[in-house]
């Protein structure tokens, strides 16, 4: 069994940085990729960005390329994903979740076996 605990979420203006951490426990040692998405309220969730297990593979949806960065800590089983720039189009609950699939399917939900619960993110204008 996985577990994974997000945080770092808040309220911030516009402008500002966020940190988001994903911390994992359980058997997490199969696991190849761990992914960040993203949903609103009536929304689809969507694909932010996705890590591989080494760290020498980043993948990130154009709406936060060159303002976000994801990074992991293997040493703390912990993926962090720094926020720059924040808009309020940014504003949505963040999940991280890990899958056992390759980085092709990286930016499909469906591809991802386990899921944490979420922490909100608002960005004010």
């Amino acid at each position: 069994q996985v577990q994974l605990v997000e945080s770092g979420g808040g309220f911030v203006q516009a402008g500002d940085s966020l940190r988001l951490s994903c911390a994992a426990s359980g058997r997490t040692f199969s696991y190849v990729v761990t992914g960040w998405f993203r949903q609103v309220p009536g929304k689809e969730r969507e694909f932010v960005a996705a890590v591989s297990r080494t760290a020498d593979v980043t993948i990130y949806a154009d709406s936060v390329k060159g303002r976000f960065t994801i990074s992991r800590d293997n040493a703390k089983n912990t993926v962090y994903l720094q926020m720059n720039s924040l808009k309020p189009d940014d504003t949505a609950v963040y999940f991280c979740a890990i899958s056992p699939r390759g980085y092709g399917q990286a930016q499909a939900q469906e591809a991802y076996d386990y899921w944490g619960q979420g922490t909100q993110v608002t960005v004010s204008s």
